[in-house]
């Protein structure tokens, strides 16, 4: 991150007492303008959108998993609903939405643009002159795309706009733009923190089970026990680090570990082909993770 990033993010988290240029300082696993590496044409790719308010270096940690898995990734910054965005030549914006009444019709038209924003970022990707040096690598009939938050919650919507996206995923967004029929044939995935005592209590997360009923192909439902919204991003890791109290039981760096791992099941069973026990049933490795509806395996 920048440190006008870092500053905006850190005083919309309300995070005292630590240097506003924080989270620019932060040593992470990613080498700025490495060689892409691969063949022509032969590697997935996978589109990640943050949550609302915050920068797309909130999902760092899920998105270097991923690379290293061997997936190019495009991690999007939604302009103008971020709380800070860099630019090249050193401009700044701002949350401009965020004076804006969030009523339903707000977060149905922001999904709506989130879906734009995915699509013109694979367009830019996958057109014959693509400016990014490694474009060529990317095979367009594998992308897929995840997000947490309104970044999972607009999948549905990019999804049903632009077909070139054959897998989704949601971590933990409810969802304000109804699936309508015909509803959705390609595979999708929900990724819930822990809503209730107990795991997948039915009437707690009505707008996912009304888009369930609309999924015709493979689906999935999973939750996680001692989880809060914020345990799927960066900013659960830092608040552990900050010895900051969020509410979850599980550790942020254990439900990284659990994200990282199905993520990374998810596409690779719809981009690559590879069969992935892991989404077939519970697994003893993750005992913190329930399965609370599955479809069309």
């Amino acid at each position: 991150m920048t440190p006008a990033e870092s500053a905006a993010l850190l005083a919309d988290s309300g995070i005292p007492d630590v240097p506003p240029d924080l989270l620019s300082t932060t040593r992470t696993h990613s080498v700025r303008n490495a060689l892409p590496a691969g063949r022509v044409r032969s590697l997935p790719l996978v589109v990640l959108s943050p949550g609302y308010r915050k920068p797309r270096a909130t999902l760092t940690s899920l998105a270097e998993d991923l690379a290293s898995h061997g997936y190019v990734v495009a991690v999007v910054d939604h302009t103008y609903e971020s709380v800070g965005t860099s630019f090249p030549g050193g401009r700044v914006t701002g949350c401009a939405s965020c004076d804006l009444p969030h009523d339903p019709a707000f977060w149905q038209k922001l999904e709506q643009g989130r879906a734009a924003d995915v699509s013109f970022v694979l367009d830019a990707l996958t057109w014959p002159h693509a400016k990014w040096r490694g474009a060529s690598l990317i095979d367009p009939s594998r992308i897929g795309m995840a997000g947490h938050s309104v970044g999972g919650a607009s999948t549905l919507p990019t999804m049903v706009n632009d077909s070139r996206i054959q897998a989704g995923m949601n971590l933990d967004g409810d969802t304000d733009t109804p699936l309508l029929a015909p509803g959705l044939s390609q595979p999708f995935m929900f990724l819930s923190h822990q809503l209730t005592p107990t795991l997948c209590q039915p009437g707690v997360n009505t707008s996912w089970e009304r888009d369930w009923q609309q999924m015709t192909g493979w689906k999935r439902w999973l939750e996680v026990a001692g989880t809060v919204h914020a345990s799927f991003t960066d900013i659960g890791l830092f608040a552990d680090q900050l010895g900051i109290d969020l509410g979850a039981n599980t550790t942020a760096e254990r439900t990284q570990a659990i994200t990282r791992a199905y993520v990374n099941a998810f596409f690779d069973q719809h981009l690559r082909g590879w069969p992935q026990p892991l989404l077939a049933t519970p697994s003893p490795w993750y005992p913190e993770l329930a399965f609370c509806a599955e479809g069309a395996p």
